[in-house]
């Protein structure tokens, strides 16, 4: 190398890393969300700047300010039809916690209702999608029947065969009259091919990434991604849960099949909690707000549910605060059913003293993984979750990859969020919480017929493994804020 080079690194290389080190570390102080991980970033930071000033600004930002500017001149752009839309026109239908009788009760309700993107309504019907068939037949069926417009919004999205019914109900859709807006995220989207997007902008549809019309550097947050998966039909139907677009998740790929799932159709004003979440990520995208209905019916299995848009713009970790919430109302139960369980403190504090309470707590995971890191994962928490008397279990049935909650005969969940510290803090999620018993009962159905498939694992299984395995194990701990 030219020795002017080695002079130049020398001389001025070096010392501007160290100085650039210094200064993200101070930003990792005044941002990072933990003490653990402020104090982790700030030693590597000032240590090997050289290295780990690369990942702190792709992979250590935990905020995501530009979101959250976005949110705040999204709200003043349509303050008024918000008003109108999300207080005047559900007022009927919210569910009030302070009519209730029972303190417990309405403790609950309160602490629901007050980290809720659109808070529980009555009138509402929900329907659990079991596995692809049911979840793209009911979708494409909501497509088929859109008479003013559809909002579709997935994290990732495949030129296969699925991929293409999807683009074509989309384009049929558009050829009605329809208007058709889509966002996909970069990150998850990265194998799609850009013919595929051409095809669907020439026909009419409205498409736009997470990150829209930003410079580079504002899509350079490979960190933050938007994991969402919505559906929504005219304001009356919505679709969401842990479905993708892509032949995999109808059990297509013979290396990670069969494939378990999980989506949900929703009907009534809980909708509404659906359509707004995807107008504030267009709007973060192009600055611009589609026209679309805020009017709902209401349904006649009358189910209260909310809906819960948690991203790493939020002032507090809602997502976490939503399940910690859940897991401590419980009584009788708390079943788990996540592909990822890399539990944040909050949380798995929680599920500890949940089972210490005498608590059935079951966390259902796959066995099997699409990621090679990921198989170490039930083995991570083990220890910590088994002294507490909560019991885990490995689904055998191929993949698994549905993301369900269920606390007693009271409240269950599907949504896009997996228990685990990228979905908590990082991600852009979205859960439905449902307050019926008919409907635990129908949850509680389904995942007692995947636990008829699936293995309890327990701390002799860990010890039996080898020093190599159980050293991956514990650096899968290690990996987790990243996981």
């Amino acid at each position: 190398m030219d020795a002017n080079i080695l002079g130049w690194i020398a001389g001025i290389g070096i010392p501007l890393a160290y100085v650039l080190g210094v200064l993200s570390a101070l930003d990792a102080v005044m941002k990072t969300r933990t003490a653990q991980g402020a104090t982790a970033w700030v030693l590597a930071l000032s240590t090997i700047p050289f290295v780990s000033l690369p990942f702190y600004w792709v992979f250590g930002r935990v905020k995501f300010d530009g979101y959250a500017q976005a949110l705040r001149d999204f709200d003043l752009e349509v303050k008024r039809r918000l008003k109108e839309a999300r207080e005047d026109l559900l007022a009927e239908v919210l569910v009030h916690p302070e009519e209730e009788e029972d303190l417990r009760s309405r403790s609950e309700l309160q602490g629901f209702r007050d980290l809720a993107t659109v808070p529980f309504t009555e009138g509402n019907g929900v329907r659990l999608l079991i596995d692809g068939i049911s979840t793209f037949n009911a979708i494409f069926k909501g497509i088929d029947t859109a008479q003013s417009y559809v909002l579709a919004q997935f994290y990732i999205i495949r030129d296969d065969d699925i991929g293409r019914q999807f683009k074509q109900k989309l384009i049929a859709a558009v050829q009605r009259g329809v208007q058709v807006y889509l966002i996909y995220d970069e990150v998850g989207c990265y194998k799609l091919a850009r013919s595929y997007l051409r095809d669907l902008k020439a026909a009419g549809v409205q498409v736009s990434n997470f990150s829209g019309k930003r410079s580079w550097l504002g899509r350079f947050r490979l960190n933050f991604r938007n994991h969402r998966k919505i559906v929504v039909v005219d304001g009356k139907k919505g679709y969401v849960g842990g479905l993708n677009v892509g032949d995999e998740y109808l059990g297509r790929d013979p290396k990670i099949s069969p494939w378990r799932d999980t989506h949900l159709a929703v009907e009534g004003p809980a909708v509404q909690g659906l359509q707004f979440s995807f107008l504030r990520d267009w709007y973060y995208g192009l600055q611009e707000i589609p026209e679309v209905s805020w009017d709902f019916t209401t349904h006649e299995k009358n189910q209260p549910a909310l809906v819960l848009a948690s991203s790493p713009a939020d002032t507090l970790e809602t997502c976490s605060l939503l399940y910690a919430h859940a897991i401590e109302s419980a009584e009788e139960r708390v079943w788990i059913a996540t592909p990822y369980f890399v539990p944040d403190g909050l949380v798995l504090g929680a599920l500890q003293l949940a089972a210490l309470r005498g608590v059935d707590v079951r966390i259902l995971m796959p066995r099997e993984s699409d990621s090679v890191l990921f198989k170490f994962v039930p083995y991570a928490y083990l220890p910590d979750v088994e002294h507490a008397g909560v019991k885990v279990y490995l689904y055998e049935k191929g993949f698994m990859h549905q993301k369900v909650l269920l606390v007693d005969d009271d409240y269950a969940t599907v949504g896009t969020a997996n228990f685990d510290n990228r979905s908590f803090r990082l991600n852009f999620e979205v859960t439905c919480m449902v307050n019926d018993a008919a409907f635990c009962a129908e949850v509680a159905a389904m995942l007692q017929h995947d636990l008829h498939h699936a293995t309890q694992l327990t701390g002799e299984d860990l010890d039996d493994r080898s020093l190599a395995f159980r050293f991956a194990t514990q650096t899968t701990r290690l990996l987790a804020p990243v996981l």
